[in-house]
């Protein structure tokens, strides 16, 4: 694996590159510093190899010395940004960190309402890691163990539609897509401290606040659930009685993807369960 970074637009890995967009280039900061020490720590335990990459001197200069002093940044608490601006497409204005989202095609949101249980790719599918990265949708060839783990979003942002959109489509969703003809998947809401006190939480670094191995039971940490009005008579009956108060149905009114996210991130923060 390659880390570039540089003033990038957003944070993305793709085909063995990590490119790494700071909140405040060319300052870097300790929290970013610990993301990639967990980073090639978590590539170093699964047989990678990391490299990086920056044209600044100083910041290379202190990943350098974060590395060579990983220790420290595993036991020191470093307090989570409340607000991280790498990426600024939505209507925040930056990734806001207080919950962690899990979105769903409408189809794959009732399989996991029906089984109460969020899982890997690999136990939903019962496929090995190894052959489901091969498969055309991995795009950005991650690596097999990718696989075990279930991956989040930050609770405003729109990725987790965007790739909704992309399997159902079988292509990048252009604007029409996002606008006038979007149409929102199935959103799982978690508190992050809840998500990082998981017994098989993984910082590796890269996705967003973290992953969680093999399966994550919704009873026991789900904060809500939002399925688009449309859909609630086809959910109603189908939602374990453990979770029905958590199940929020919510219109979609908005003119396009980023206008859906933050009205629906807006509800889940003042929502009182």
């Amino acid at each position: 694996m390659r880390i570039i970074i540089a003033n990038h637009d957003f944070t993305i890995q793709w085909d063995g590159i990590y490119y790494l967009a700071l909140s405040d280039y060319p300052n870097i900061s300790e929290w970013e510093l610990q993301k990639i020490v967990h980073f090639h720590e978590h590539e170093r335990n699964h047989g990678r190899t990391t490299t990086i990459e920056c044209e600044n001197a100083d910041i290379l200069h202190k990943v350098n010395h974060a590395l060579a002093n990983r220790k420290l940044f595993f036991q020191t608490n470093i307090e989570k940004p409340a607000l991280v601006t790498e990426c600024t497409e939505c209507r925040h204005n930056g990734c806001l960190t207080d919950f962690l989202c899990h979105t769903s095609s409408v189809e794959n949101g009732k399989l996991i309402l029906k089984s109460g249980k969020l899982l890997s790719a690999v136990n939903a599918r019962g496929i090995p890691g190894e052959i489901l990265a091969k498969e055309k949708r991995n795009g950005a060839n991650d690596p097999p163990d990718y696989f075990d783990h279930i991956m989040f979003t930050w609770g405003n942002c729109v990725s987790g539609d965007k790739l909704v959109a992309e399997r159902e489509l079988g292509r990048f969703p252009n604007e029409q897509d996002l606008s006038a003809g979007f149409s929102p998947g199935v959103r799982f809401y978690f508190k992050y401290d809840d998500i990082a006190n998981h017994p098989n939480f993984v910082n590796d670094g890269y996705h967003h606040g973290g992953k969680i191995k093999d399966e994550l039971v919704l009873a026991d940490y789900l904060h809500c659930c939002i399925v688009p009005a449309q859909h609630k008579s086809e959910f109603a009956r189908i939602v374990p009685p453990n979770i029905a108060d958590k199940v929020v149905y919510i219109e979609n009114d908005c003119a396009d993807i980023w206008h859906w996210a933050e009205k629906v991130y807006e509800f889940v923060r003042t929502l009182k369960i």
